[in-house]
């Protein structure tokens, strides 16, 4: 890619994010457009600058609903980064969570089921059992289990991801506090509110404003 058209779609990506942020959707969609023919053109359509361009423009349309439109984009980015990085790579699995998401959002669990299941697999292989993007990717899986109210699935998923970031980033980490969190809304669901209070509690005891610290330290 020339620098000039560098420039040109580094200058327009920025202002479609700006757009986006402003929710003014009709006004970023040309933008994210032409910075993904603008990649195409420089670096071919298999190029892993593609797939970024993609997403970019799926993240547009998922905001605003239109999932028939974000699909494709998502399916093409996943395949680019399968092609280029290799079906194992950890890259790819935020092209596996992108669609998954999408799936989630519409309902179609039976089709984000797979993906997420993927995506942690690979993190399994790649960092280890014990990392803490492992403990994301389980959380993910947790959370589709959840909305279908498998909880015999999904507590065990939150469990090891609490047990994961305990370890690996200390008993008062605000992700460990997400964990908490996640776990205790589960026994909620069943009723189990003995099991659910004290997780709640100690959840709240490790979110930074709930320590007593100097104002605007």
């Amino acid at each position: 890619m020339a620098l000039s058209d560098v420039f040109l779609a580094a200058t327009l990506n920025n202002q479609a994010e700006l757009y986006k942020e402003q929710g003014r959707y009709t006004d970023a969609e040309p933008l994210y457009k032409r910075v993904l023919a603008l990649t195409v053109k420089a670096r071919g359509p298999d190029h892993p600058s593609v797939a970024l361009a993609l997403n970019d423009l799926a993240e547009l349309y998922k905001e605003q609903g239109r999932y028939a439109d974000a699909e494709p984009l998502y399916k093409r980015e996943l395949a680019i980064r399968e092609r280029a990085l290799g079906p194992d790579h950890p890259d790819v699995v935020q092209s596996l969570n992108n669609l998954a998401g999408l799936y989630f959002a519409q309902g179609r669990y039976a089709d984000a089921e797979p993906l997420y299941k993927r995506a942690l697999a690979i993190f399994e292989k790649a960092l280890g059992p014990d990392h803490p993007s492992v403990a994301s990717a389980l959380s993910n899986l947790a959370s589709l289990y959840k909305e279908e109210a498998r909880y015999a699935d999904t507590e065990p998923l939150y469990e090891r991801a609490l047990a994961i970031r305990e370890r690996a980033l200390g008993r008062n980490h605000p992700d460990v506090a997400q964990s908490l969190n996640n776990l205790a809304d589960v026994y909620s669901a069943q009723g189990r509110h003995a099991d659910a209070e004290p997780l709640y509690k100690r959840a709240r005891g490790s979110t930074p404003e709930q320590k007593k610290s100097p104002p605007g330290s």
